[in-house]
């Protein structure tokens, strides 16, 4: 008898004997990841029909805005007389962009210099691509508006092959891009003052509207916008993309501290993004028997049901973006309703219950693996199949496995398998829930 598993794939239930409850004795390929579901006119045909025009919308304003950006870039050439693009310095928005110094930092001769780095590389569109270096030189005409995110192991097939190679990721919010940017502008803003900040203001507003155009009508985002196609137009979680963008629209609409530059109309603005999107994360939290657990990596846009991410990412229950967001609820939310403390008590006892003990993850010359070690623990599996909490693990051929050994070494040395960081989650709801005592 076979399980389904996500949408559209089957999977063999797992049977096998548990070491210290979570790791599998007995092994298998157990299935193959399908490709997530691009948003299309042909799909929102078959929403109830009171839902599609705001869905039409969106998908037209996305295509449009997606042209828009590609013309202004060829204008942008064709007026300096450059026939080739030039890439930008590649490296990491978290990294290039601290976000952790003092205050007085963020008025100074560096700080200005990365804002201005910032500026310069705003789309036309509002957001910023992702992997860019941005202690370096301000962008100029000619020099792309992101650098070259092309997976270097694509295979004919592979869920990561863009629908335009040369267009690839300009606007995202995948790998911290842009609200890292919009944070970071905002200090500086604090910083200078009111009158020496207008071009940062400007770009930080524009930021907003970028983020709120690309605000999908049942309140989630995508990885990509425009919208790029593929997984990208997923519902977001990953890397806790949408995560990120749901604090910045908090913060914003709070506009204390270094927020409080914000034009009361877009504060109002922010608060409704904000609700929608937490009603969003309420709705695409994973529900089996009729009980709430965790959430996917990626929902489905329409659905909200747990989709593909790239080759080796099955739509599944994921512990380390499901810590990530019951933090966010916890800490964002002062008076949750009943509904968002279930979906919070919920996704607690999950963690519990899918918790390993007497087990350590570590490096080894083979790949990683457990180290029985008494008093070890908590950790958890990055990826859970639904319905049975069990852990399960993607290889870059789209196959699924129920034990990582099996998995190729580039796979098995390459991705976060196992973590501790959702103790992080189960720390807080100790105290949240003495905030919030259970009503009998």
């Amino acid at each position: 008898m076979k399980k389904r598993f996500g949408r559209g794939i089957l999977l063999r239930p797992i049977a096998a004997v548990l070491i210290a409850g979570a790791v599998a004795a007995a092994a298998s390929t157990i299935g193959t990841n399908p490709l997530a579901e691009t948003l299309t006119r042909n799909r929102i045909a078959l929403l109830p029909h009171r839902e599609r025009s705001a869905w039409i919308e969106y998908l037209e304003h996305s295509q449009w805005q997606r042209q828009a950006d590609k013309d202004f870039f060829q204008a942008e050439l064709k007026r300096a007389g450059i026939e080739k693009p030039v890439d930008p310095p590649h490296g990491f928005s978290s990294r290039s962009i601290p976000l952790d110094r003092t205050a007085s930092w963020y008025a100074g001769a560096d700080a200005l210099h990365i804002a201005d780095v910032i500026v310069s590389f705003q789309t036309p569109a509002g957001g910023w691509g992702k992997n860019l270096e941005m202690s370096k030189e301000s962008r100029r005409p000619g020099v792309k508006f992101g650098p070259n995110n092309l997976s270097r192991l694509l295979a004919p097939g592979d869920f990561d092959t863009p629908l335009e190679p040369e267009w690839n990721y300009i606007g995202t919010i995948d790998n911290d891009a842009t609200t890292t940017q919009m944070n970071y502008l905002a200090r500086v803003i604090a910083a200078m003052g009111a009158g020496d900040s207008a071009a940062y203001r400007a770009a930080f507003l524009h930021g907003m509207e970028y983020l709120f155009a690309a605000q999908y009508p049942n309140g989630g985002w995508p990885q990509v916008w425009p919208l790029e196609g593929s997984y990208h137009d997923a519902i977001t979680y990953n890397d806790d993309a949408m995560t990120q963008v749901v604090e910045l629209m908090r913060k914003t609409a709070d506009g204390h501290d270094e927020f409080s530059f914000v034009p009361k109309d877009v504060r109002s603005r922010a608060a409704a993004s904000f609700a929608r999107g937490i009603r969003c994360i309420l709705a695409s939290q994973i529900v089996v028997n009729g009980k709430p657990t965790v959430w996917p990596q990626q929902a489905d846009t329409l659905t909200l049901k747990p989709v593909s991410g790239r080759n080796y990412e099955p739509p599944a229950q994921c512990a380390s973006e499901s810590a990530a967001l019951l933090l966010l609820l916890m800490n964002d939310l002062p008076h949750p309703t009943a509904a968002e403390q279930r979906a919070i008590r919920a996704a607690a006892a999950w963690f519990k219950k899918t918790a390993i003990y007497g087990q350590r993850w570590e490096r080894a010359p083979q790949g990683p693996q457990f180290v029985p070690t008494p008093g070890a623990g908590p950790i958890w599996a990055r990826y859970y199949q639904t319905g049975t909490d069990l852990p399960i693990f993607g290889d870059r051929d789209k196959s699924i496995h129920d034990n990582v050994s099996e998995l190729s070494r580039e796979r098995r040395f390459g991705y976060s398998w196992y973590s501790a960081d959702s103790q992080r989650a189960l720390d807080r709801f100790d105290k949240w829930s003495a905030e919030h005592p259970e009503s009998k």
